[in-house]
């Protein structure tokens, strides 16, 4: 039973929605059986599976871009005390900018296509996970630290046998958070800089005869798929700890 009660809410809001459209038919909102009708209509036409993948693929190479710079960069910056002075301010300048004002930006350096999503991923990514993984490096005790040095660990020991532990657990909570912001800026990228992927469903739905079935169908989806993604990290995250 307890298994079930993570659904009652989904449940009722479900039934919310159907009643909700049904006692007002000229509503322009469609009922969930309608959209549920449009995402068939959308795999029976080849376009569901492409644009899911379509979106999955620009977050994947802008997420992993941004993880495989932050990381380094953040423990950098965590462990040299000039160097975060010297930079964290720029940081912190970069870090209130929305990632969607680089939009005009992305579009003149690489056009209308795959590369300015990704960029923008790049761009939102980035700053979330180098400030999470500089706090996690603050967070780790001193002792540790002086105990690895006088023992004399070369570098790349020192990262691997106390550096990666030590920030591990507080990294894997900023990557989780920083995969629901990636998921959130491409769809909105999507809307503007490309003409595929989910975030391009509604807003051609929306321009291409109000086809608000879809429009809502494209919303859906985003929140199933940006569930699924939040479990996978979550999944992996506790793995790791184990």
């Amino acid at each position: 039973m307890s298994k079930l009660l993570p659904f009652t809410g989904i449940a009722i809001a479900l039934a919310a929605w159907h009643f909700a459209a049904a006692a007002h038919p000229a509503s322009l909102i469609p009922g969930p059986l309608v959209v549920a009708m449009a995402i068939g209509e959308l795999a029976a036409r080849g376009l569901l599976l492409k644009y899911i993948v379509a979106s999955l693929f620009r977050v994947t190479w802008g997420y992993l871009g941004a993880l495989l710079f932050a990381v380094p960069a953040g423990m950098a910056l965590g462990l040299s005390r000039r160097g975060e002075m010297a930079l964290n301010p720029l940081l912190q300048l970069l870090r209130p900018i929305s990632p969607l004002a680089w939009i005009p930006i992305a579009i003149l350096w690489f056009g209308v296509g795959d590369l300015s999503a990704v960029f923008l991923i790049f761009i939102a990514s980035f700053l979330p996970l180098t400030l999470a993984t500089m706090k996690a490096v603050h967070d780790i005790d001193p002792v540790h630290l002086s105990a690895a040095r006088n023992f004399g660990l070369p570098p790349h020991l020192l990262l691997r046998e106390v550096l990666l532990p030590a920030i591990l657990p507080q990294l894997l909570v900023g990557m989780r958070i920083t995969v629901g912001i990636a998921w959130l800026v491409v769809v909105a990228a999507e809307m503007i800089a490309v003409n595929s992927g989910l975030g391009f469903l509604i807003i051609d739905a929306r321009n291409a005869g109000n086809r608000y079935d879809l429009v809502v169908a494209g919303m859906v989806l985003i929140g199933l798929i940006g569930v699924c993604l939040d479990l996978l990290v979550r999944r992996a995250e506790q793995r790791i700890a184990a």
